[in-house]
């Protein structure tokens, strides 16, 4: 059973290019509202004068470490940019524009999915193989008359990685429980509500092509992050979240899968900085090519299963 994102019920309208600009000015002025909301918590609950909250957010940005509450204040930046730029537009369009209600992201109730159990085993398996295209990502050069944007974009990526790197250094259990919410469970719910249940199902009714839309959501997906060096790999894994959605039927599956990506990494992570694994998930130069492969027919193999479990006759 795919999921049917074309079916618009009486009480509910169609989706349209107005509402579409309607989406982006959500997003926008989410963004914009969530940056207020943390230029005030910094006012209020941190005794700041608002060209003091605009120095703090430079360091914040440039040199989090410098500051004593540095990780928990960019953890907190990152919840709430994120619920405000990814959730809560999406769920502005969903319930206000198309006048929907959540139980209308699925067409099928979670626990007549089939096969639920092996999803994240699929989106843990698809990692070695997700690896290897990073590896080659990163390896793409751009036209020697493009060498100036590259040379920006790559300056751009390495800072980022900083603060990446930042923020995935635990001290203690605590930010381990902290990264998991900010970097999994709200990435995890909003992302997928926005990609999938709302995008993905907007761009099959104006193509009429399924795949077709699991692909442009997945490279919108992909792009929203604004990193060049690790396009493909989350175009890929957009698209996997994409057709675990198309072939569930429930939104719960592909937030699922986004969990577990996210989180078995940060775990990891966790696990590798406390010596307790020796297994690096953040080290995508030395994937074994036949490991990866491996790991690529696998995954498609129980794509395939999960695919076959949730056809009609299985529902």
């Amino acid at each position: 059973m795919n999921a049917d994102y074309t079916r618009v019920l009486p009480t509910s309208r169609p989706p349209t290019f107005g509402g579409l600009l309607m989406l982006l000015g959500f997003i926008l002025m989410g963004g914009v509202l969530s940056t207020l909301l943390m230029l005030l918590g910094f006012m209020l609950f941190g005794g700041l004068s608002f060209g003091d909250v605009q120095q703090h957010l430079r360091l914040l940005a440039s040199d989090p470490a410098s500051l004593p509450g540095g990780w928990f204040e960019l953890m907190s930046l990152q919840a709430v940019n994120h619920l405000g730029s990814f959730l809560l537009p999406a769920l502005a369009y969903w319930y206000w524009i198309e006048q929907r209600t959540w139980p209308q992201f699925n067409n099928r109730p979670l626990e007549r999915v089939a096969a639920l159990s092996i999803v994240g085993l699929i989106v843990i398996l698809f990692m070695p193989f997700d690896g290897l295209i990073i590896e080659w990502n990163q390896n793409i050069h751009l036209p020697q008359t493009l060498a100036p944007i590259e040379n920006w974009v790559r300056a751009k990526e390495k800072s980022l990685e900083s603060v990446t790197r930042f923020l995935t250094t635990f001290e203690s259990p605590a930010q381990l429980v902290v990264a998991i919410l900010v970097i999994a469970v709200i990435p995890g719910i909003g992302e997928e509500v926005l990609f999938r249940g709302v995008l993905q199902r907007m761009l099959h009714y104006w193509t009429g092509n399924r795949h077709a839309a699991v692909w442009l959501a997945a490279a919108l997906f992909s792009a929203v992050h604004v990193q060049f060096l690790g396009f493909f790999p989350r175009m890929l894994l957009g698209a996997l979240f994409g057709y675990l959605y198309l072939w569930s039927g429930n939104i719960w599956v592909p937030i699922l899968a986004h969990f577990t990506n996210n989180g078995f990494t940060v775990l990891m992570v966790y696990l590798h900085q406390q010596k307790m694994t020796s297994i690096n998930v953040e080290n995508t130069e030395s994937v074994p090519v036949l490991g990866a492969l491996i790991s690529g027919l696998f995954t498609a193999g129980l794509l395939y299963y999960f695919r076959q479990r949730n056809q009609p006759q299985s529902a």
